[in-house]
């Protein structure tokens, strides 16, 4: 979105430069800014129109915000999208490209939501700074000059530093953390707009490279009387675009669960069926042999993280209707992009279902009986037969659950599309010097998203908590990772499949509750670890070794990066088989014995494969 804090930019027309005669400090830098901003109006409502690129897409945007409080409301609409996100003092709240409107109380989304409205009413004049603190970091240089660099922590907020041009005392830039991602916005090209003066470009830069980038272009500023702070709450509407055939409330659909990720058959725009993986913690995807197939249209072009260090880039799609048994997800935008490679899970993966179908259904999943049901959230009766509750909020569009790790206070994400129990974020990990805690451990590639391979280092839990449930011995990921979405300080750690495969989940996003009710009888792969050490994907005839965990039955049976495992226990090795053969590694008892068949530089010998415990 847009930067909105464009009223600490508003200059008199008329303002001239400002001489200092004395060593700039955080509130002299403030001071000549003011200065420079003449008398700005400090009440009433400012709406400033843009137009907007990014993401390939050419459209417009517009931000609205309270000169007094800072509460505001902006949007952008390009290329059939819309989406728009606000806040009014309390709660932030965000609308997704499928239009639904959610509450973000999670992560780091109220404490952004503050500083943007701190920088909308210009608290930082305030002889009180408005309650913030502010440090004058030093003058720094850059091709056009000098520039005063100020740290500022509102109160309530985050910290995110901005500087002032040295000459004209104009703000130039600030950065902030977001999620995962270290923000630059810049701010040029200052014309008059009646008595203001404003930049007219602006560009957001999330680090994520060229593609990344996001210009907005001022075209027309109106200065409005006060509104009501309710103008800019989150609307009460409920998300429409999905519903059950006959008006049933509820039905009902078998799953598959490979590599612990649920796998449903979808039909899009009557055609199919196709696999659809279903995940809390992805989007509605659709694969670009899908939408070849069905006959859709992408537009734009943007760039995607998740687990591991790289980035995809992503289009977006209209489609008219995705089929889930007799769930209908209705006129829709949707994501563009590959999901899992073949190799990765071992079958064509044709798309997802995430967070736009369950913020519309309740949705319960059964791992026990590998069905899932849909509910119309108005005819959904909450009862004790669903199991325990556990309230959550939502940050961005994953739920965002209380809990307890290792004695430690923490919040979970919970993300029915990771493979793992339980991984702890890299930030967390290293400000509680977790893996001092654990004697034994082993460091390996747990995973791969968008991102690429994950990496963590696997311990063994006495317990944690998700809200006032306890759960015992689960294998924890102490994650290595130094980018992508595991090294977000923001929260602490992302519970998956194979912790939640234990329970019957019910996801009610209307209410932010989840329910959890244990399987009986439990899992046989619940709280092991790979006794392997190896992490294979299916490519080259077989299951192709790319990583192999220092000191493991694997390493010390001779298998290397590289090799490909052609047949195990005298079968073939094929690639459906690939979750089957990764759940058999696991569920084994210590020293049982594997007889992998294994190919080398194009010569082919015999393995015998001696599991261990790693954890």
């Amino acid at each position: 979105m847009i930067s909105v804090f464009a009223a600490a930019l508003l200059v008199s027309a008329t303002g001239g430069e400002t001489i200092q005669s004395t060593p700039p400090s955080a509130a002299s830098v403030l001071s000549a800014n003011h200065d420079a901003a003449g008398d700005p109006p400090t009440s009433g409502s400012i709406e400033l129109d843009y137009d907007h690129t990014g993401s390939g897409l050419v459209g417009v945007a517009g931000t609205q915000y309270d000169l007094t409080t800072g509460a505001y409301v902006e949007s952008q609409d390009a290329g059939g999208l819309h989406n728009s996100d606000g806040f009014d003092g309390k709660v932030p709240w965000q609308q997704d490209i499928s239009l639904a409107y959610t509450p973000q109380l999670g992560g780091d989304r109220l404490p952004m939501a503050v500083d943007a409205a701190y920088r909308n009413a210009n608290l930082w004049w305030r002889s009180d700074q408005g309650g913030a603190r502010i440090s004058y970091i030093g003058r720094e240089a850059d091709g056009a000059g000098a520039m005063d660099h100020l740290s500022v922590i509102p109160k309530g907020g985050k910290r995110f530093d901005a500087w002032f041009d040295g000459r004209t005392h104009l703000l130039v830039k600030i950065a902030y953390d977001q999620q995962f991602l270290h923000v630059t916005e810049t701010y040029s090209d200052y014309r008059r707009e009646g008595d203001l003066v404003l930049p007219h470009t602006i560009v957001s830069d999330p680090g994520l490279g060229v593609a990344g980038l996001e210009t907005s272009t001022l075209t027309k500023v109106s200065l409005r009387p006060a509104r009501p702070l309710s103008t800019y709450a989150l609307p009460t509407a409920s998300p429409q675009g999905a519903s059950i055939m006959g008006g049933a409330a509820s039905t009902s659909v078998p799953f598959r669960l490979l590599n612990n990720h649920i796998y449903v058959q979808a039909r899009v725009e009557g055609k199919g069926p196709y696999t659809f993986i279903v995940d809390t913690g992805g989007h509605t995807l659709l694969s670009p042999r899908l939408v070849k197939e069905v006959g859709l249209q992408t537009v734009g072009k943007a760039v995607a993280s998740g687990a591991g260090a790289g980035h995809a880039t992503t289009g977006f799609v209209h489609f008219g209707e995705i089929a889930i048994g007799d769930v209908r997800l209705k006129d829709q935008m949707g994501f563009a992009t590959g999901i899992y490679e073949p190799s990765i899970e071992g079958i064509p993966i044709d798309g997802m279902v995430g967070f736009e179908l369950i913020r519309r259904m309740v949705t319960t999943i059964d791992y026990g009986r590998k069905l899932i049901t849909f509910t119309d959230p108005a005819k959904f009766m909450p009862t004790s037969a669903l199991g325990a509750p556990v309230p959550f909020v939502f940050y961005d569009h994953l739920p965002f659950v209380a809990g307890e790790v290792a004695g430690l206070p923490a919040h979970f994400d919970i993300d029915t599309g990771s493979r793992s129990q339980i991984d702890l974020t890299s930030p967390f990990v290293k400000d509680n010097a977790l893996r001092s805690r654990f004697s034994k451990g082993v460091s390996a590639v747990v995973g791969w998203g968008v991102g690429g391979p994950s990496r963590s280092y696997m311990v063994r839990l006495a317990s944690l908590k998700l809200g006032p449930l306890q759960v015992d011995g689960a294998a924890a990921g102490l994650v290595e990772d130094t980018a992508g979405s595991m090294s977000d300080p923001n929260y602490d750690g992302n519970v998956g499949g194979g912790l939640l495969k234990q329970f019957v989940v019910t996801f009610d996003y209307a209410h932010q509750v989840m329910y959890l009710k244990r399987v009986v009888p439990t899992p046989p792969d619940v709280g092991t670890f790979d006794r392997s050490g190896l992490w294979i994907n299916a490519e080259d005839g077989g299951f192709k070794v790319t990583d192999v965990a220092k000191g493991s039955a694997g390493a010390t049976a001779g298998v290397a990066v590289g090799d490909v495992i052609t047949a195990v226990d005298g079968k073939p090795a094929v690639a459906d088989q690939l979750a089957d053969v990764r759940r058999m590694l696991r569920e084994r008892i210590p020293g049982t014995k594997v007889a992998l068949t294994v190919r080398r530089a194009g010569e082919t010998r015999a393995v015998a494969l001696i599991l261990q415990d790693q954890i």
